[in-house]
């Protein structure tokens, strides 16, 4: 379990592996190294990923096909920036909102548009993942739990302060970027239990 509080921005300095396979990402951290060990989890740009290797400066995880087809990890190259947060510890504070690490799917970010000193970052989200998405709910977008600022049927606004776009990949990247989504769970279980009674219904 994660919050979407991101820890510190790593950096992917290699990759290795056949993608039909496993490829196996090693990443540059401070933060999010103290207290590691292997088998650990951490949130890579929000996906869950087992710790399987690490030293002092870096660490490595090992990606399935199943989330390189689900997540935007697949597009990363040596010398991307990415989201970094470990789990949550037990009686830990709980700065953002309950984030599994799980991703619902992948987005697009399909307008930047400064408003004061914030920006307003529009994303497209996959057309199943809508229903689950409300104007002033959470999401989480590439690991970092945020607010929806505005909502229509195609896309979602978000904004972001200063403090968060220096402290998260998000804001520094262009229109046309990939994100990796998760919905808020509350919803997915609200849906789950209103389709079941729908059936029952019926």
């Amino acid at each position: 379990m994660f919050t979407g509080i991101v820890e510190e921005i790593g950096q992917i300095v290699a990759i290795d592996g056949d993608p039909a396979v496993n490829v196996v990402l090693t990443i540059t951290a401070r933060t999010a190294l103290e207290g590691a060990r292997l088998g650990d989890s951490i949130a890579i740009n929000g996906t869950c990923l087992t710790i399987t290797a690490f030293d002092a400066r870096q660490f490595s995880v090992g990606l399935s096909p199943e989330t390189l087809r689900r997540t935007n990890l697949g597009a990363l190259a040596p010398g991307s920036p990415v989201n970094l947060e470990r789990s949550l510890a037990f009686g830990g504070r709980m700065g953002g909102h309950y984030v599994q690490g799980h991703v619902d799917g992948v987005g697009v970010i399909s307008a930047i548009v400064p408003d004061g000193d914030s920006l307003r970052v529009t994303v497209q989200p996959p057309v199943s993942l809508s229903p689950f998405i409300v104007e002033k709910g959470y999401i989480a977008v590439d690991g970092v739990s945020l607010t929806v600022a505005a909502l229509d049927d195609a896309s979602f606004t978000i904004a972001m302060i200063p403090y968060t776009r220096d402290a998260v990949i998000m804001g520094r990247q262009p229109v046309g970027t990939p994100v990796n989504l998760e919905v808020d769970i509350i919803a997915k279980y609200v849906e789950r239990l209103t389709r079941a009674h729908r059936r029952e219904e019926v």
